[in-house]
């Protein structure tokens, strides 16, 4: 009986995580054709169609989703001995794949610049996106390790905090608040805001802030990205509350005021996450223990990339 290799079966894997068999083939620099070719010597194998053709889009079958479902196993198990190999040799060595919401792009590349000087055989890739896609991605299980301001409720995860994420008023210099201290959070509410898309994190710590407080702010404008919010607050169109990492990069300098508004900043965290029931390979686990063994290097990282003299991370008292 004629069996499946692992070459179709990596054809198969990049076809899915793609979806497109010309990306496939670009990824695993082969040809449309040679990818055609090893997809429809698999399908002979299962003796069931794998992919169906809708429009411009390609779907797995049901014989497909079972499939791909032992694929990732497959290739788990295989990345799982080629780590375990390396560290019987002494080596530190494999893939880690990690995925941030957007807002953790200030930090994340930093810390994983310090983590790869010194494991500098571990090869790292890095997925940013909006929380609803690093959702997506967590729920297929398509990385080692997330990175979110708040663990979902929705989905069963292990997740621990392991950074102090505040949150924090910017309006512009400009702006007829900026001077003034103990400002009232009734005042702030009758305020134009700019805010992320629906799903945010920051947009739910904010909304819930608000509505403990009997309160709803006053959204103006929905943006996509913390860059656009900064530039708009620099143009007038209102004001923000956006994470004081956000400060770190791309800050229209002198441009941006952080007031002075009467329980701010909101205390707030970053997490870790995995899938409950996920068993974490090596170099995952040695990305937690870097996490867990370094919180002060963590702090000086963000409190110097942020450019800011009395850093709002440290403990009380530091």
């Amino acid at each position: 009986m004629r069996r499946s290799t692992l070459r179709q079966l990596e054809v198969f894997e990049a076809i899915v995580r793609f979806g497109s068999f010309t990306r496939a083939a670009e990824e695993l620099f082969l040809t449309q054709p040679t990818v055609s070719l090893q997809i429809k010597k698999l399908t002979d194998v299962v003796g069931l169609p794998l992919f169906e053709q809708i429009g411009k889009k390609i779907y797995l079958t049901d014989a497909g989703k079972e499939l791909h479902q032992m694929n990732l196993d497959i290739f788990e198990r295989l990345e799982r001995f080629e780590m375990v190999t390396s560290n019987m040799k002494g080596m530190k060595a494999g893939k880690l794949r990690l995925a941030v919401v957007t807002t953790a792009k200030y930090f994340a590349p930093r810390l994983l610049g310090m983590f790869c000087r010194q494991y500098p055989e571990i090869d790292v890739s890095l997925e940013v996106s909006n929380r609803e896609h690093i959702l997506e991605r967590l729920v297929k299980n398509q990385d080692n390790l997330y990175i979110l301001g708040q663990p979902p409720k929705e989905i069963d995860v292990i997740a621990e905090t392991f950074l102090e994420n505040p949150l924090v008023v910017l309006a512009s210099v400009n702006h007829p608040l900026a001077n003034e201290k103990g400002i009232t959070l009734k005042r702030i509410a009758k305020e134009s805001f700019l805010s992320r898309e629906f799903g945010s994190g920051t947009r739910i710590a904010t909304e819930r802030f608000f509505a403990d407080q009997g309160l709803k702010p006053n959204i103006r404008m929905e943006l996509g990205s913390n860059e656009a919010i900064k530039q708009a607050i620099v143009g007038g169109l209102g004001i923000s509350i956006l994470s004081r990492h956000t400060l770190a990069l791309d800050m229209p300098t002198g441009q941006l005021a952080v007031l002075d508004v009467q329980g701010f900043p909101i205390k707030r965290h970053w997490y870790y996450a995995y899938p409950a029931g996920k068993q974490l390979s090596i170099v995952a686990q040695v990305f937690l223990e870097y996490l867990q063994q370094a919180p002060q290097l963590l702090v000086d990282v963000s409190c110097h990339y942020a450019n800011i003299g009395h850093c709002p991370l440290l403990p009380e008292g530091n």
